[in-house]
């Protein structure tokens, strides 16, 4: 039986979903040694992927965010010669959850399997698949209806907890045919009263004359006062009208009904990104220094710095999600080809020149997080997404070498053969630069960044000598470098040092010697601790050194568990390159996440003017300080959520949310507040509570808003969050889509809040 999800969607009769349906052996690849023949088929559902391994397999489809074809994962690539990259496909998935690799026996079934996935993947990013999932996982007997004893069960595993006098009502109103069951279109129109707004109702009724509909003067006053349109209220009001209206007549009469309200509301104009600067909006064309630049440490790994996995992935992963510096651990290989791995541990190692050909494939594909309003069949609702979109702005090689002179020259060769005119090799117009070219002169390029001898104006000579410094020693005196080394000079091939045009690392001696004789193409690096305390110590002047000079900070060497630092705390210095490890979710790659989000998902974000400035006078101790300073107060009424995940998944648990609200920023800004938490309802909880903060420096500050389930004898478990630069706030009556620990959209969980700021 053909499900009634596939006929919703058009794909019933699609020959690449009916060969998926009818079921494919692949064989699953786990590395060069592990192929093993499985059983693949589409469920009858549309949503689950179930193959055969000892025991029972599944894939949802929801979880799948793209389909690779071809050798593009380090495991296909190991058996590129076995396996012909025809054979070859990859599903990827959300989050940091591992990729399958698939070969198929045909060039035409690996391809009714890639285009099959990814219509499917479509489908489910492109309508209210949620909510038929829902229905599918509760209608038990696969008959395509539902009893009432099966939408309590649903409703539970919805987290929703009403009175069931009042479910039964509502299953009666929607039971049109009064069989005792719902089909699936009658399940829509049961959610359809069970998500009934009335914190929404309430906005729209204190606007509206008549109760029924928004004249256009009525949402024009609307905008004006709560949303803070301003002077383009009128042209706003009647965009919106055409856009999120479904009632053809109220449209005739540029009117807004409350299904349109609450479509525009729950929209990506209504949330609480400004969507204009989602896009790639600010001046590409300032000195690269002026720029705050997405970073990676350690990019190669998976998991922890001592025994985790290396893999071409880390670099796939962090270039997607729009880092634009990565950094690579070179070293000594069998049969002369250079390794990368973090050396002196029990990491796995990869070929350099395999990282330089995923560099040249992924350096440029970035990952776009977008919002989209869906329609649904009664209402309508939206969602972040992923789009994946070309970034051509520099990407940044940090190269930590510890190769002898003959796999430097490989490393080179690599460089230049696998990257081509990617790679930049000499000044931009053949002179030494007094500053550095702007993001929009190095598009399509890849900078490195290692050890040189002498600068741009020197003539080297075959076998150079270097200091080593930064990562390479003992970090001048940081107790937490991991690796002591002896910091005598250490040599360096020329065809390496010839590389490094306008990233040459060099030791940090003290602002006072970078005043007096740094160039611009020269950057240093700093353990957390050392930026730390230059911050607390000497805060005006590290800013002061940013506005020239590139900088970069990294992660304790104590931080064996891929842990992360507070990235905030660099970039209220001024510090470019604050290097994070990407592969480990949590706060700090929320912020860096939220902070990124912005500008087109570019991975650079532009300073504020009084950190461009060489002779600035901030500090982020005293900020106060600074000519121009006026502190801002935000409010935020917490109003309600709206069909918050379960994370206890006990039979019969239901959530006990709270929301808080977090700030990032200088260290006066950094502060939080929190709701009381709301007991058992996670589906449409009300708070009605509000938070204030005072802001003194709105130009570096982060908003997180985080959602948790209560627990008074353990700790909160996390449930969603949010976060977003101050700047890029909608004021007014928003929503927020919350996003999972991974950073991946939960849709359809939301907030709905009211924003002022002044």
């Amino acid at each position: 039986m053909i499900s009634k999800l596939l006929l919703s969607v058009g794909t019933e009769d699609d020959p690449h979903v009916k060969l998926m349906m009818e079921g494919s052996t692949l064989r699953k690849v786990k590395s060069r040694f592990w192929k093993k023949q499985r059983h693949f088929r589409l469920l009858e559902d549309g949503l689950t992927i179930w193959y055969k391994s000892g025991w029972a397999g599944k894939v949802s489809v929801s979880d799948l965010e793209a389909v690779r074809e071809g050798h593009q994962s380090e495991v296909l690539l190991s058996i590129a010669e076995e396996f012909p990259a025809e054979l070859c496909f990859t599903l990827v998935f959300h989050g940091r959850q591992g990729n399958l690799d698939l070969v198929a026996e045909t060039p035409d079934e690996a391809q009714a399997w890639i285009q099959g996935v990814r219509k499917l993947i479509h489908k489910a990013q492109n309508m209210d698949e949620w909510v038929r999932d829902w229905f599918l996982k509760a209608d038990k007997n696969k008959d395509g209806k539902m009893n009432f004893k099966e939408v309590k069960k649903l409703l539970k595993m919805m987290n929703v907890d009403m009175n069931e006098d009042h479910a039964l009502c509502l299953f009666t109103m929607a039971d049109k045919s009064e069989t005792g069951y719902l089909e699936i279109e009658q399940f829509v129109h049961f959610y359809k009263i069970l998500t009934q707004r009335d914190e929404v109702w309430k906005v729209f009724q204190d606007y509206s004359g008549d109760g029924e509909i928004l004249t256009l003067e009525e949402l024009e006053c609307f905008l004006r006062v709560e949303q803070q349109e301003g002077q383009h209220s009128s042209h706003r009001a009647e965009e919106l009208i055409q856009r999120y209206e479904p009632l053809e007549s109220a449209v005739n009469q540029s009117a807004m009904t409350m299904d349109g309200f609450q479509a525009y509301l729950c929209s990506l104009d209504g949330s609480i990104f400004k969507p204009e600067l989602l896009e790639l909006h600010q001046d590409m064309t300032q000195p690269l220094s002026h720029y705050f630049i997405s970073s990676s440490h350690n990019t190669y790994l998976l998991e922890n710095q001592l025994t985790g996995l290396s893999s071409l992935e880390g670099y796939i992963q962090a270039l997607k999600r729009g880092c634009r510096c990565v950094e690579v651990d070179s070293w000594d290989g069998d049969d002369g080809e250079p390794v990368v791995y973090h050396g002196h541990t029990l990491t796995k190692k990869i070929l350099f020149k395999d990282v330089i050909l995923t560099l040249r494939d992924y350096a440029f594909k970035v990952r776009k997080l977008t919002g989209s309003c869906f329609c649904f069949p009664l209402n309508r609702t939206a969602q972040w997404s992923f789009d994946y979109r070309v970034s051509e702005f520099p990407v940044i090689v940090s190269l930590e070498n510890h190769c002898c002179l003959e796999q430097q020259t490989v490393m080179a060769n690599h460089l230049r053969q696998i990257l081509g005119d990617m790679l930049l090799t000499a000044p931009l117009d053949g002179q030494i630069p007094e500053r550095l070219p702007s993001p929009q002169q190095l598009r399509g390029k890849i900078l490195l960044k290692a050890k040189k001898s002498g600068g741009l104006e020197t003539r080297l000579d075959e076998t150079l000598a270097y200091e080593a410094s930064d990562e390479e020693e003992v970090a001048d005196g940081d107790p937490e470098s991991p690796t002591l080394k002896d910091p005598q000079k250490s040599k360096l091939s020329r065809e390496l040092s010839d590389l490094v045009v306008y990233c040459k690392n060099v030791r940090f001696q003290g602002f006072e010697q970078a005043r007096s004789n740094a160039t611009c193409y020269e950057i240093s690096s700093f353990s957390e601790s050392k930026a730390k305390r230059l911050s607390k110590e000497a805060g005006a002047e590290f800013v002061r050194y940013n506005s020239q000079q590139l900088s970069r900070t990294y992660p304790s060497g104590m931080r064996t568990d891929s842990s992360n630092y507070n990235p905030q705390d660099m970039w209220s210095t001024g510090c470019q390159i604050v290097a994070l490890n990407f592969q480990t979710a949590g706060l700090e790659m929320d912020l860096n996440d939220g902070f990124f989000r912005q500008n087109g998902s570019c991975g650079l974000i532009l300073k504020p003017d009084f950190m461009r400035d060489a002779n600035s006078r901030f500090s982020p101790e005293k900020p106060e300080e600074r000519p121009g300073y006026k502190p801002l107060r935000l409010s935020i009424q917490v109003i309600s959520g709206q069909q918050l995940p379960k994370v206890n998944m006990k039979e019969g648990s239901i959530v006990d949310p709270l929301v808080r609200v977090e700030i990032f920023g200088v260290p006066i800004d950094q502060v939080k507040a929190e709701t009381s938490h709301i007991n058992n309802n996670g589906f449409n909880p009300v708070w009605n509570q509000t938070l204030n903060f005072i802001i003194h420096v709105p130009e570096l500050a982060l908003v997180r808003f985080v959602v948790e389930d209560f627990d008074m004898t353990t700790k909160n478990d996390f449930i969603g969050q949010f976060t977003l630069p101050f700047t890029c706030i909608q004021p007014g009556y928003r929503h927020i889509h919350l996003l999972s620990k991974d950073g991946t959209p939960i849709p359809p969980s939301s907030l709905f809040v009211n924003v002022n700021a002044a």
